[in-house]
């Protein structure tokens, strides 16, 4: 579906056009264009592809989408995929962003996300100084977007895992806690997966060798790079964290198991010691001294108690009952 589809010209919107007049639009001096596409339908992405010349390799990309994120370039053509990473409901959901970025025009096509770019356009608009850099500047303030949406994600990540650190120290639910760690590691290790392969790839866009199309935004694209820097630190820290919680609370639940089985021991020995005692004057021999004493059901019963009273002070004062 076409969102958008406008002509600018030294930093300033000229007009909304029609995809047929893009070719005309192309061929003038200081303008470029800029189209966006939401879910486009392979007739739609031909169309692009023979209005803008794309290159086959990188339509066909766009046209199958799940890439991995990246930026590929075809002569003047870049070509950028990111992913979106928006929650919905306690699950991540993850969109795609295709860019095509050329002297003069770009070309965005997102694809399962419901989150816009609109704000970026008006963003661009209200900086015409910005805006007259082209197509460069409009593959920055697409790419600054998507890489700032996914903090929000990133804290909301850190909020549930200290969530569930605390109930990991309040002793409730073990098994609950490792499934709920281990589905937190799932949403780390998903924006890790957005934000890791990118970074290595902005870093190509200023400094040294840069496509053309990137050529006076070096100091934008390395802010970009900054913040997948901070990303990616942020993200190793948290899945370090995560296996920490994880094994705290495995730790955890042995020391719980640890203390029943002393608890059962204790519990053992104290019955140990009348059954002894019951079992040893039940073996009825018939010249055992005891069995015709008249005190010695009365002996063996203060034998019992005696000993049971003395186990029982020392296993509490060790702390096992």
């Amino acid at each position: 579906m076409l969102v958008n589809c406008v002509v600018y010209q030294d930093g300033k919107k000229v007009a909304d056009i029609a995809q047929g007049e893009i070719h005309d639009y192309l061929a003038k001096p200081g303008s470029f264009v800029w189209v966006a596409l939401r879910d486009a339908t392979d007739g739609e992405i031909d169309e692009m592809r023979r209005q803008f010349d794309l290159h086959d390799l990188s339509v066909e990309d766009a046209r199958h989408g799940h890439q991995r994120p990246k930026i590929e370039e075809y002569g003047d053509e870049l070509f950028t995929v990111l992913h979106v990473v928006e929650p919905v409901g306690e699950e991540l959901h993850v969109g795609e962003v295709s860019i095509f970025t050329g002297p003069n025009y770009v070309l965005s096509i997102r694809n399962r996300t419901e989150q816009s770019f609109l704000g970026v356009r008006a963003r661009c608009e209200r900086e015409p100084d910005l805006l007259r850099h082209g197509s460069g500047y409009v593959l920055y303030a697409l790419m600054d977007a998507v890489v700032d949406r996914y903090f929000p994600v990133l804290d909301a990540i850190e909020t549930e895992l200290e969530a569930i650190e605390a109930r990991i120290f309040a002793n409730t639910a073990p098994r609950a806690n490792i499934e709920a760690l281990y589905y937190v590691k799932q949403k780390v290790t998903t924006l890790k997966h957005a934000t890791g392969p990118l970074m290595d790839s902005v870093g190509k866009l200023y400094g040294g060798r840069v496509p053309q199309v990137c050529h006076g935004m070096g100091e934008y694209f390395r802010d970009v790079y900054d913040h997948l820097v901070r990303l990616n630190q942020s993200l190793d820290s948290l899945r370090d964290t995560v296996a920490t919680a994880i094994q705290v609370n495995l730790a955890l639940i042995t020391i719980s198991e640890t203390e029943v089985t002393k608890r059962l021991a204790a519990w053992a020995a104290l019955l140990a010691v009348p059954t002894f005692i019951a079992s040893l004057y039940g073996m009825n021999f018939a010249n055992m001294p005891e069995l015709k004493w008249e005190y010695g059901y009365f002996m063996a019963l203060a034998m019992m108690a005696i000993f049971d009273v003395y186990l029982w002070y020392r296993f509490r004062k060790s702390g096992w009952l």
